[in-house]
């Protein structure tokens, strides 16, 4: 019943699914003290914006959280070409084309930010592109996402050795990959690296990645038009090299992601815990 009612809610107009995100972005706001509080604390401790604008931006945050969950469902469980075009343009797509002459592969990173799900179906109807997952802690969500996610030319690979293998092997074949850098690693995969004014621990795949394949690295955006106009997808290279240290590299990568944060700050998940400390990981202070 409940995979019934949300194929139902995929072919509503994108206009009114976003308008009922934004209304269940502001009940789980309301009631969930900890998701409140994590947002606001998240979002005043970054420095995005003057404390006189912090109050509406965080106020919009809160409307693009609940929308970026709800549009999931158009886009996982609409046909391929109808969600394809819900992307309404593209900006920046020379520096994929840069990547491709060189024939090194293409490492994509995308944020938790806007409708980050359409990003690598976008490419994926192009180009062949091996998408980094986790598996949902819901197991009944499993196969929806997994439906959604692999079409056109996308590979999934799991957040496990064999996926960072296959990762590697779509490097050398000169094809594209998909990773989100601001996705808290698993204990021994990561380090410690400032971001928006605090310690996160912080990938360090996608520089292993990038030095050992010598692929381009180019950030992705699709930013969420209003009134459900559709998307709109930023293509961005990394604007500095990255040093042998993974650190250092990691803490380049963070400001990179601060950069385009800076340019949309509602649209970011202030939600996510993106200061966790992973089990067995060592602490910031050690």
């Amino acid at each position: 019943m409940l995979v019934f009612l949300l194929r139902v809610l995929a072919y509503l107009p994108l206009r009114l699914l976003h308008f009922l995100g934004a209304a269940a972005g502001w009940a789980t706001y309301l009631t969930s003290r900890r998701y409140a509080a994590r947002m606001r604390e998240n979002f005043a401790a970054s420095g995005m914006c003057a404390t006189a604008e912090q109050g509406r931006l965080l106020r919009h945050a809160v409307a693009e959280g609940g929308k970026s969950v709800l549009e999931l469902v158009a886009i996982w469980l609409r046909p391929e070409q109808q969600v394809l075009k819900l992307m309404k343009g593209c900006h920046g797509w020379e520096h994929v084309e840069a990547a491709h002459r060189r024939g090194k592969g293409l490492i994509f990173l995308t944020p938790h930010m806007g409708c980050f799900e359409i990003t690598s179906l976008y490419y994926a109807a192009r180009h062949p592109i091996t998408v980094l997952y986790r598996p949902p802690r819901l197991r009944w969500l499993q196969p929806l996402m997994e439906a959604g996610r692999r079409r056109g030319q996308v590979t999934l690979a799991p957040t496990d050795v064999s996926g960072v293998r296959a990762l590697f092997r779509a490097l050398r074949r000169g094809e594209a990959i998909g990773i989100l850098p601001d996705q808290v690693p698993s204990q021994g995969e990561g380090v410690w690296a400032d971001f928006l004014g605090r310690p996160a621990y912080t990938m360090t795949l996608a520089p292993r990645l990038a030095r050992s394949t010598d692929a381009a690295i180019v950030f992705a955006f699709a930013e969420r038009l209003p009134h459900g106009a559709g998307y709109e997808l930023w293509l961005e290279p990394l604007s500095e090299d990255l040093p042998e240290d993974l650190t250092a590299a990691a803490e380049v990568i963070n400001r990179a992601v601060e950069s385009l944060i800076r340019k949309k700050p509602e649209q970011y998940l202030w939600s996510y815990n993106r200061y966790k400390v992973p089990k067995g990981a060592p602490s910031a202070e050690s």
